[in-house]
């Protein structure tokens, strides 16, 4: 299993909000922003903080705690 670093696509599908509306938004194409919400890449702090104040949250609700990693996923 990949491990997930940002939470943003359970935030988005919690708000109904499609990857293309949000990939306008904050001008990055739609592929970039798939790379985002799969985990496959991670955004910038400064493109993360952008994806949070069009989804009206803290960028701290889009990052996964460390608390909630699994002790077989740690180092």
């Amino acid at each position: 299993m990949d491990k997930q670093f940002n939470r943003i696509k359970e935030v988005m599908e919690a708000q109904g909000v499609k990857q293309t509306w949000l990939a306008e938004q904050i001008g990055k194409s739609f592929c970039i922003l798939n790379s985002y919400v799969c985990n496959r890449r991670q955004p910038s702090i400064e493109v993360l903080f952008d994806i949070a104040k069009h989804l009206r949250v803290d960028p701290k609700d889009l990052l996964n705690s460390p608390k909630y990693i699994k002790e077989s996923e740690k180092c």
